[in-house]
């Protein structure tokens, strides 16, 4: 399998990567089949392996540290904090407060000293960067993160913090992990251009558009679609203009004589900023068929065809955004007070 260098760290990753956000509650429970579909990755060349703290509430950590053991040198082990770990309002975001404790957590459930990246699950609009970066430095410096990265950061916030590390003298990050598909392309426009700029890898998640792109007919009401109705729901406008494009996608597939799967990973591999794709098998079986195409090159014959679909930097849907600015979703920002004296 094809390698590429993470963000100049120095460190090779393989082009395909296993995300283990499926692994336990919220995905397959079966602990001894997902324990073999990492090691069949594994197995397979992949040697990028990436999980989170609030996958299952740490039950993806445990599950990804007991399959890994005897086998931890071999790969490159990710990480992610920021979402809540339980009730208390500390023990979530991107304080340094819950920097230190979020890491320890990790190394314990996965059964190691250190981790080759540490990535910022969201970003926190009540903690400063300098904050941020001032704490993972530190980890860094101790040996316990060999380095950072960011995961759904605007490109707006992933320039401020590379000037921010510049200015103050933090460790930099060194990555970002976007989602990126064919129905969702919306990163092309500004955040893959500001990774490229300031020499970051690229590790995409969701190629698959949450199943939308695996060749099965989404089912409301069933899995994921209960629980992100607005993604799923076929009545919703955005929605129905992605069966629209699915079904063509599904001809160009049919066309070039490989599957809608391989042709989603092919798409995404093509971009010159991704450095890795992460896949999330549930079962032996998915890895298997989505490691069949790990080789799969598409000419600009069928690029094209594709940007006819789904024009460049378009998201079909805006519920796939993960990342919703404040300012947006808090109408108090964007009104000026209504009681006491203006300035004059």
């Amino acid at each position: 399998m094809r390698r590429r260098i993470l963000g100049g760290t120095g460190m090779s990753v393989t082009e395909l990567a296993l995300g283990t956000m499926m692994f336990g509650s919220w995905g397959n429970t079966d602990e001894a089949e997902t324990a073999r579909v990492v090691r069949l990755a594994l197995d397979a060349g992949i040697n990028l392996v990436d999980t989170a703290d609030i996958y299952g509430e740490g039950e993806s950590e445990r599950i990804v540290g007991r399959a890994i053991r005897g086998r931890r040198d071999d790969l490159v082990l990710c990480s992610k904090f920021h979402s809540p770990m339980g009730s208390d309002a500390n023990h979530q975001g991107n304080s340094r407060r819950w920097i230190v404790r979020a890491v320890e957590g990790s190394l314990r459930r996965l059964g190691t000293d250190h981790l080759d990246l540490y990535q910022v699950h969201r970003i926190d609009p009540d903690t400063d960067i300098d904050e941020t970066l001032s704490a993972l430095s530190d980890l860094v410096r101790s040996g316990k993160v060999l380095a950072i990265g960011t995961s759904n950061f605007p490109a707006d916030q992933i320039v401020e913090a590379q000037w921010t590390a510049e200015r103050r003298g933090h460790v930099r990050f060194r990555s970002e992990q976007p989602q990126y598909s064919l129905l969702a392309r919306g990163v092309e426009t500004h955040v893959l251009p500001a990774a490229q700029r300031h020499g970051m890898g690229v590790l995409a998640w969701g190629p698959l558009g949450a199943g939308w792109l695996s060749g099965k007919d989404i089912r409301p009401g069933v899995g994921r679609a209960v629980l992100e109705a607005r993604r799923f729901d076929l009545s919703v406008p955005e929605n129905a203009a992605k069966v629209r494009a699915v079904a063509a996608l599904k001809k160009v597939a049919a066309d070039t004589g490989i599957s809608l799967t391989h042709l989603a990973l092919a798409f995404v591999r093509t971009h010159p900023a991704v450095t890795a794709v992460i896949i999330g098998p549930r079962t032996p079986g998915q890895l298997t068929d989505l490691l069949a195409g790990a080789d799969v090159v598409l000419d600009d014959g069928v690029l094209d065809r594709l940007d006819t679909i789904v024009p460049p930097g378009t998201d079909l849907n805006r519920a796939d955004s993960h990342y919703v600015p404040r300012v947006l979703s808090d109408p108090s920002l964007r009104r000026r007070p209504t009681h006491g004296r203006e300035a004059r």
